[in-house]
């Protein structure tokens, strides 16, 4: 069976201590760190905090999901459309080389909102750009104008990237 790296959601501030006891049951665990500088009124002091709040990445196969769970401070897994989420092997590593690399990483979800300019980045509509006219759970719904009329197309949020505002 292949591995894969899931993210298992943790109680809070249990993230370290997830990853390591994740560790000692021989599940490989990833809990990235983030060194973030913090003033306090006389001294400033280097903290490492999880990168993601209540989350830790594992690496595991279909069949160590329910030891994953098992693990004390472990809540569940994150799961989409009803089945564990996988993150790509890509992603992880490119939190990695991230977090080598800078200090005081902040983290931002991206959101769509109603008159976002965006461009479909993958299907049958890719490099097409729209308007966002409807924001759902995971799906927007973007009116792609062509040959005068506007077409809606329900689209997963995956597979929508905001255009700049930027104008040269």
């Amino acid at each position: 069976m292949t591995q894969n790296w899931y993210a298992v959601y943790t109680k809070p501030r249990w993230e370290k201590k997830v990853a390591q006891t994740l560790t000692q049951h021989g599940i490989q665990a990833y809990c990235p760190i983030n060194r973030v500088v913090r003033q306090w009124s006389d001294r400033k002091k280097i903290i490492h905090a999880p990168l993601f709040t209540s989350y830790v990445f594992v690496r595991i196969t279909e069949k160590q999901i329910a030891d994953a769970k098992k693990v004390e401070g472990v809540i569940n897994l994150v799961y989409w459309l009803g089945k564990p989420a996988i993150i790509r092997d890509e992603e992880i590593e490119i939190i990695r080389q991230f977090l080598a690399g800078y200090e005081n990483v902040q983290l931002e979800k991206a959101q769509f909102r109603v008159n976002d300019k965006v461009k479909m980045t993958s299907g049958l509509l890719s490099d097409k750009e729209g308007t966002v006219v409807a924001v759902k759970n995971n799906t927007v719904k973007v009116a792609l104008p062509s040959l005068h009329y506007i077409m809606f197309a329900e689209v997963e949020k995956s597979d929508v990237a905001k255009v700049s505002s930027i104008q040269a």
